[in-house]
C-alpha cells in the first residue's frame, strides 16, 4: 500500500504545482508526519520534491520535471491510452482512470494538444445506453472478489426464469457480444460455468476464500464456437424492405444484403434458434419479415398476434388490463 501511495503521490505532483500536505493527508487518509515521511523516501528515490514556504506553499517537484518514459515511444502512448479510453467505458471504477492520468502527465506540454487530438479519435464504448450505475455496481464487487480469491454469492435467474442461490469462485469476467459475464466455478455443480451479469442480483462478497484453479485457453466456453455447442444453430433468412434497410446494414454490413428486387432485400444469417434470436427478430421491427425456414416464420406470426392481443386489452379495457 506505501509504495502504491507514494507512485499516487508523484503522479499527483506532477499534475499539480502544489499541495498542501494536510491535502495529501487527508486524500490518502494518514497523518501528515507519514505525508512528510513519504516525501522523504520519493526525495531519497531521485525524484526532486520542492517544498515551497508561505501563504502559497507547499509540497511540488522541481520545474519541468516529467517521469523517464524513454521504453515507450509517443505512438506507444497514444495507443494505449486509446485503450484504456475503451476500458474504461466498459470497466469503469478508479482504478482504469488512475492509470489514464499516469500516462497523460508524462506528455511534455508541447505535445499536449496533438496527444488530445489523437486520443480523441477513436473511442469505443461497450457500455450500455441506460442503467450503467447497476451494471457497474455488479462489476465492481464481482472484481474485487476476484482479487481479493473470495467467493461471491448472488441470487440468479436463469433464461428459463428458474431462480437459485449461487456462491461461486470467479476466475475471469468476460466482455462478449456487448454482453458481461462471469466465469467461475460453481462448488454445487462442481464444474466451471459461465453467469450472465444481468441475470445476476444482490452479490455479496463472501468471507470465504478460494484457491485458483487453472485455465485452459483452449477450453475455454467464449472462444469461437465454444457458447454454441449445446444449440443447434441454422441459417435464418430475413427478408428487408427500403425502409429497414438500415438495420440489415447496421447489423449485418452493406455486404450481406442481396437485392431481390427493387426495395426488397434478404439477408442470411446463422442463429441458434431460441428466445434470444425471437427476441431479435421482433427487435427489428413491424419492416422486417422472416422468409425461411417456414416453421420460424409461423412461430414469430405468432408470438407478434399474442402481442398485438395484449395491447388490444388496453383498448378493450378503456387502459386497464384484465
Amino acid at each position: 500500500m506505501k509504495i502504491d501511495r507514494l507512485l499516487s503521490i508523484v503522479i499527483l505532483l506532477l499534475k499539480k504545482n502544489r499541495i498542501q500536505a494536510k491535502e495529501l493527508a487527508d486524500l490518502y487518509e494518514v497523518s501528515i508526519r507519514t505525508i512528510y515521511r513519504d516525501i522523504e523516501a520519493i526525495s531519497m528515490a531521485g525524484i526532486p520534491v520542492v517544498t515551497y514556504q508561505g501563504a502559497n506553499g507547499g509540497i511540488g517537484l522541481m520545474e519541468g520535471y516529467r517521469l523517464d518514459r524513454s521504453m515507450l515511444t509517443d505512438h506507444d502512448i497514444k495507443d494505449i491510452v486509446m485503450g484504456l479510453q475503451s476500458l474504461s467505458s466498459s470497466l469503469g471504477g478508479p482504478n482504469v482512470s488512475r492509470l489514464l492520468h499516469k500516462f497523460e502527465s508524462i506528455i511534455p506540454e508541447s505535445g499536449k494538444e496533438q496527444f488530445s487530438v489523437h486520443t480523441t479519435q477513436f473511442i469505443v464504448d461497450h457500455s450500455g445506453w441506460g442503467n450503467r450505475a447497476a451494471q457497474e455496481g455488479k462489476l465492481i464487487k464481482v472484481k474485487e472478489a476476484m482479487s481479493q480469491a473470495r467467493t461471491v454469492a448472488f441470487t440468479y435467474r436463469n433464461a428459463g426464469g428458474a431462480i437459485t442461490e449461487r456462491n461461486v469462485e470467479p476466475h475471469t469476467l468476460v466482455l462478449k457480444g456487448q454482453q458481461w459475464f462471469v466465469y467461475a466455478y460453481c462448488p454445487d455443480r462442481e464444474q466451471f460455468r459461465l453467469f450472465k451479469l444481468s441475470r445476476m442480483s444482490d452479490p455479496v462478497v463472501t468471507e470465504t476464500v478460494f484457491a485458483r484453479r487453472d485455465l485452459s485457453y483452449e477450453v475455454l466456453p467464449w472462444n469461437e464456437g465454444r457458447m454454441e455447442v449445446s444449440r443447434a444453430v441454422q441459417p435464418f433468412t430475413l427478408q428487408f424492405n427500403r425502409d429497414s434497410r438500415h438495420l440489415a446494414e447496421d447489423w449485418f454490413g452493406v455486404e450481406a444484403l442481396t437485392e431481390q428486387e427493387e426495395g426488397i432485400y434478404t439477408v442470411s444469417v446463422p442463429f441458434p434458434e431460441d428466445a434470444w434470436a425471437y427476441g431479435f427478430i421482433l427487435s427489428l421491427g413491424p419492416d422486417v419479415v422472416v422468409k425461411e425456414p417456414a416453421h420460424l416464420r409461423d412461430k414469430i406470426h405468432k408470438m407478434a398476434l399474442r402481442i398485438a392481443s395484449n395491447y388490444e386489452k388496453f383498448r378493450n379495457h378503456k387502459g386497464n388490463l384484465s
